[in-house]
């Protein structure tokens, strides 16, 4: 069960594991706006309402502003699903990383020498640079900011009734 987390300002930030919300309130950051009506989190001796929407009592500047992990899923969501040379979306499970300038060249696994890329432009490509190849790259590969999708993103049916006046129109 997740909470949401709210700014000073009540501007989402993020959804947190109820547990990591709970501790967010016992240490004092944090306040409960809403309760899960049907959800406890229970000792031994008493029990408390699991928290549907948490607020921080202090600004919280850069608390969720951690560095996005380099990971595969995070490099597709970057590049929005899209070969960064011929543009055709690829799925999640059929896209190949392309190390812009390859390894064997001196190239690096990093956020700034990989793209996605469709099977049959990776094999195009092989192991030489993309004006080697005579291909022409789409963008150039950066660490992002932030992500097209972010913590907040879920289906409109898997948002709890609670979160939506924070939500906004969905």
């Amino acid at each position: 069960m997740d909470t949401l987390v709210l700014s000073f300002s009540y501007t989402p930030l993020a959804r947190v594991s109820c547990f990591r919300a709970f501790k967010m309130v016992l240490t004092g950051r944090a306040e409960i706006l809403e309760e899960y009506s049907d959800r406890v989190i229970c000792s031994f001796s008493t029990s408390w309402p699991v928290p549907s929407i948490i607020r921080f009592v202090r600004k919280a500047t850069g608390y969720f502003h951690r560095s996005i992990a380099f990971s595969r899923k995070n490099v597709w969501l970057r590049d929005k699903g899209k070969c960064q040379y011929c543009d055709v979306d690829v799925t999640i499970r059929e896209f190949t990383f392309d190390h812009v300038v390859p390894l064997s060249q001196g190239g690096n696994t990093t956020w700034e020498n990989i793209v996605v890329a469709c099977p049959k432009c990776n094999q195009k490509k092989m192991n030489r640079t993309p004006q080697q190849a005579k291909m022409k790259l789409l963008s150039q590969p950066m660490r992002p900011k932030f992500l097209p999708t972010t913590d907040l993103a879920l289906s409109v049916k898997d948002i709890p009734e609670t979160w939506r006046d924070y939500l906004g129109a969905i």
